[in-house]
């Protein structure tokens, strides 16, 4: 079966959907969540590990806190930017007070941090808060290598 893989980010499913069906609003196999979401789903470190490793569709990851003045102010960004892409990439938020762990094992150094994982890599990197259109951009253009 031909297809590409998604991580569930409610279970932690890996699933296979044909890109011809994305517009389908494809939902996972075991639980029924939506695969593809229009707003940024916030995720722990073992989903986006998972997620990380497994899916075929850019994965924009940004690593951020609660007490960060410019990680709140990115939000609504971040949030539209997750409109205008779509079923182009998937956005999720990791909250780097809340999963402590994860600075460590993605190597962050400063918040805002948005990382760009596909195919079990990551991609690449940018810190500091952007506005919609340079997180769509950068997910578009560092995703089509």
């Amino acid at each position: 079966m031909s297809g590409k893989k998604l991580t569930c980010l409610e279970c932690g499913q890996v699933n296979r959907v044909p890109a011809e069906r994305f517009s389908d609003n494809p939902k996972c196999g075991i639980c029924g969540a939506a695969l593809f979401s229009r707003k940024p789903r916030a995720v722990d470190t073992e989903t986006l590990l998972k997620a990380s490793r497994n899916d075929e569709v850019p994965l924009v990851v940004d690593f951020w806190a609660p007490w960060c003045g410019p990680c709140r102010q990115m939000a609504p960004e971040f949030e539209k930017a997750a409109s205008a892409l779509g079923t182009g990439a998937r956005l999720v938020k990791l909250d780097t007070e809340a999963n402590p762990q994860a600075g460590a094992r993605w190597n962050i150094r400063s918040i805002p941090t948005l990382a760009l994982f596909l195919n079990g890599k990551e991609q690449s990197r940018a810190a500091g808060a952007r506005p919609a259109a340079a997180i769509a951009d950068f997910a578009r253009v560092k995703s089509s290598r």
